[in-house]
């Protein structure tokens, strides 16, 4: 019998997460260690007693990113290189957890799991994760994108690593502009779209949050240190022109075009004060209906942004003639 992620018991509840989040719970360090030896160079005891690692120091959170993508799914040779975005494992795990309970709600109440169901990952990055997680957790087929080569090279080598090659395809978006065109095709059909936009409008404005940050982890005075490095991210993955309103709204425009092809477009909102400027672009939108999807880990708060072009009756037709 195969064990899947779904099928490990989750640690006591912590932090708002999903109530199927397998990392509800504080990090076992001394499993995750042993799952993965590398980790127990970064391990220490914090002045509350509690085995923890450095979260500013970019090799240690790389090497905690590793243990878990092993231990809960079986993922090995994870990596991404130098300065490109590693994220926070559990928040990305919530995302997903949250898009296949709105899946759920018009097919029956059942979570659709297999290679049936297709989402499209609009910037998948170095790091891949979301199709890493979704595939081990629910069993989906990935179309992950971007505008950067060098993130795609890295991605498929984590992928061919694992033989997961049939289960994410991985593509070129030639445009830095475009979003799905180019890189769909017109008859094309996809359950979910999912985004992690780029946050910020400048790199100015990036490193003043991740100094922020900083501030409230009590590491101000680590002057030999750059706080934007250590929480990593290129320039691509931090920023664009108009921050994460515009590239939402950009978004938005699209799906517009591709209405009949995908039953959930969804996105990340890092910012609260972004939400006004994309309700207004869903209003005009001609969508059929639209969610905000609270989400939560410790003290940051974000949110899912979704919408749909069908009314009820032709989001249980389309698992319908999915099925088919």
């Amino acid at each position: 019998m195969t064990t899947t992620a779904q099928d490990i018991p989750a640690p006591a509840e912590k932090d708002n997460l999903h109530a199927r989040n397998l990392h509800r719970g504080r990090y076992d360090f001394k499993s995750l260690a042993t799952a993965s030896p590398e980790l127990a160079a970064f391990v220490t005891v914090n002045e509350y007693g509690n085995e923890a690692i450095d979260f500013v120091d970019p090799v240690a959170v790389k090497a905690l990113n590793r243990a878990l993508l092993f231990h809960y799914y079986g993922i090995k040779e994870w990596d991404v290189p130098a300065q490109y975005l590693c994220p926070p494992i559990p928040g990305r795990a919530d995302y997903l957890h949250y898009l296949a309970d709105l899946l759920a709600e018009s097919n029956g109440g059942v979570i659709p799991r297999g290679k049936t169901v297709r989402v499209l990952d609009v910037g998948v990055g170095a790091n891949c994760i979301y199709p890493l997680i979704g595939n081990r957790t629910y069993g989906w087929q990935f179309v992950g994108t971007d505008i950067d080569g060098v993130a795609l090279n890295n991605a498929q080598g984590v992928l061919a690593a694992n033989r997961l090659g049939d289960a994410v395809e991985l593509r070129l978006q030639k445009s830095r502009t475009a979003i799905f065109a180019g890189v769909t095709q017109a008859d094309e059909l996809f359950d979910l779209t999912l985004c992690n936009p780029p946050f910020h409008a400048s790199l100015a404005e990036a490193r003043h949050g991740s100094q922020r940050k900083w501030k409230n982890l009590g590491k101000e005075n680590d002057k030999h240190k750059n706080p934007v490095l250590n929480f990593g991210g290129q320039g691509m993955e931090l920023c664009c022109d108009g921050g994460e309103a515009a590239f939402v709204k950009r978004i938005i425009e699209e799906s517009i075009s591709g209405h009949s092809n995908c039953l959930w477009f969804t996105t990340l909102i890092s910012k609260s004060s972004s939400l006004p400027h994309v309700y207004r672009a869903l209003k005009y939108s001609g969508a059929q209906e639209n969610r905000t999807i609270a989400m939560s880990q410790g003290q940051k708060k974000s949110r899912i942004l979704a919408w749909t072009f069908m009314d009820k009756t032709q989001q249980r037709e389309w698992w319908l003639a999915r099925e088919k």
